[in-house]
């Protein structure tokens, strides 16, 4: 490989990076990241085959579909805050829920692992916000705390120079 394919690479692959970073911060990477993390676990044990020298143990459960129908609900609500940043409250919430419902339906919620992760990935899906666009218009805070536009249209404001004081008539 020469030299100019190498910088060419390079130049090719930091603009990904940039492009993924964009695209990541537009919505709630990590919370989707962490609840579709969190249904592998709790959609894997109930199936699982644990060998210990010549003994086989069993994780199954009575309740391996409803397992793995709670494992795959995680990994869906996770792809939705990925790739639906406007439903993210609703998927969170569902994410909270399903991770508490696994607790008494899939060994301890994936012995606690999935539980916590989808349960982690919910509250960031719930709780984040989309930036504000940089170009947006700010509004100016006073030093007492007051904020600089006139959105009070009753006449109280104390920008309209009657001082917080009510007009009798």
């Amino acid at each position: 490989m020469s030299a100019e394919a190498q910088v060419g690479l390079g130049d090719k692959l930091g603009r990904m990076r940039r492009s993924f970073r964009v695209w990541r911060g537009q919505r709630p990477f990590w919370g989707g990241l962490l609840t579709l993390l969190g249904g592998i676990p709790i959609m894997y044990f109930p199936y699982a085959n644990l060998t210990l020298g010549t003994m086989t143990i069993r994780l199954a459960t009575t309740a391996g579909a409803g397992s793995l129908i709670i494992g795959v609900l995680l990994i869906v609500l996770g792809l939705t805050l990925w790739f639906q940043p406007l439903s993210r409250v609703f998927a969170g919430v569902a994410a909270i829920l399903l991770a508490l419902v696994s607790l008494v339906v899939s060994n301890f919620g994936g012995f606690v692992i999935g539980y916590l992760l989808a349960l982690l990935g919910g509250a960031l899906g719930v709780s984040w916000a989309p930036a504000r666009p940089a170009g947006g218009p700010a509004t100016t805070v006073a030093p007492g705390g007051v904020s600089g536009e006139q959105d009070d249209l009753s006449g109280t404001s104390p920008t309209n120079g009657t001082n917080g004081r009510h007009r009798a008539g």
